[in-house]
């Protein structure tokens, strides 16, 4: 049975193995620049960390003079436990209902296609956007996007794209709204370290680095347990309204017989932008003060804008946006995004960035086991784009 071209190409992509430790960036590159070339987008790799390919892809509007908008993706992919899902996650395999699966189906090698596929249907149009747009497919965001989008950021290309409002990444939603995200959590990504006293393991050795780590520990888990009943309290909020903490690592000890003289523990923490951080880093070092002497921390990650995307219809990027969801008849949920996205370093600069899949009607599984979309929410998100695309490119 003959598919749409579009869905090809998603399939296609998807066979690309950019997952890491070890993306394929280059064939990545090479057939994403073969799309937009023959859509009729000029292309650019730009390299802002060796190794590290950006591509650009320019659609020049009737005032190029004007702030430019940007639409941005990631290239690369979480890896994948083989054992654990149903179809190779690097087949591209399609059911007869249409489910496509494969790493990267939703986070987030669908928004490239529908960013080109859009486009090559907006010019069949014949329409000509006011504004310019720039397409750029970035590496390293599953890896924290330091050598990706926020390296690009101080280079002098970056300068000259003029870029005033950009869209990225959301996620689905299992019900017949679409989720857009205009901020999200910082992420705070911490070591522990304790010391106390070695020795032998069958003697009651006092104050050593196990007790204090427990204490740490308990701290954390009682606060985390603390936020995940306000959560349930309130229905009006979603994740992305409290701060989360998960105690991810240990480490520690030499044999079994040994009492360690340090051990280790880290915590993955995502804080709400309602949150007063000097007022968390308070918290953070007030349990390790109560856990006893030698007991330290350190930033692994520590990202502090808090700054949010307008979303109200007084400012214009978010009215060209909400209304045509709206004319459309599609219902929207606004939310703080859960997790980071590139769109924070774009905040922090302060360009306001929406993040937005077109997925509907699809479980959230990104980073998840069998990772999947359906063709026709697929195909839907394009037209989707089309007309947010022309919309914000519109704006006076």
């Amino acid at each position: 049975m003959s598919e749409e071209r579009s869905v090809s190409l998603f399939r296609d992509y998807l066979r690309i193995k950019t997952v890491h430790p070890t993306p394929d960036y280059d064939s990545a590159i090479k057939f994403l620049s073969g799309i937009a070339e023959e859509i009729g987008l000029p292309t650019h790799v730009i390299y802002a960390a060796p190794g590290k390919p950006i591509l650009l892809a320019t659609w020049t509007g009737q005032k190029p003079e004007l702030g430019t908008i940007l639409l941005n993706s990631h290239t690369d992919v979480v890896p994948v436990e083989l054992d654990s899902w149903k179809y190779d996650p690097f087949e591209g395999h399609k059911t007869e209902n249409g489910d496509i699966y494969g790493r990267g189906t939703q986070d987030m090698k669908c928004c490239s296609i529908q960013y080109l596929e859009a486009i090559r249907e907006l010019k069949k149009r014949g329409f000509v956007p006011y504004r310019t747009i720039h397409l750029t497919f970035v590496p390293d965001e599953e890896i924290g996007g330091r050598l990706g989008l926020e390296a690009f950021l101080e280079t002098e290309e970056w300068k000259r794209l003029n870029v005033c409002f950009s869209l990225d990444e959301g996620l689905a939603n299992p019900t017949d709204a679409m989720t857009v995200f205009y901020g999200e959590r910082c992420p705070w990504w911490i070591k522990v370290t304790c010391r106390g006293n070695p020795g032998h393991g069958s003697r009651f050795i006092e104050d050593t680095a196990a007790e204090k780590l427990r204490k740490v520990i308990n701290s954390a888990l009682d606060y985390r347990q603390s936020e995940k009943e306000r959560l349930d309290a309130n229905p009006c909020f979603t994740l992305g309204d409290v701060t989360t903490l998960n105690l991810t690592m240990l480490q520690g000890g030499v044999q079994p017989n040994v009492v360690p003289s340090s051990m280790h523990a880290w915590f993955d923490i995502r804080v709400t932008p309602s949150e007063n951080l000097t007022q968390f880093e308070k918290k953070l070092q007030k349990w390790c003060e109560e856990a006893g002497d030698g007991v330290s921390f350190e930033y692994v990650q520590k990202f502090e804008c808090q700054d949010v995307t307008a979303n109200t219809k007084e400012d214009k990027w978010w009215d060209a946006f909400a209304s045509t969801l709206e004319r459309m008849n599609i219902s929207y949920k606004k939310e703080i995004f859960p997790a980071a996205t590139d769109s924070r370093f774009l905040r922090r600069i302060g360009i306001p960035a929406l993040g937005f899949s077109p997925m509907n009607r699809t479980p959230i599984l990104l980073h998840d086991h069998n990772e999947f979309l359906n063709e026709v929410v697929f195909m839907k998100g394009i037209q989707v784009y089309c007309n947010i695309i022309e919309a914000i490119s519109n704006v006076q």
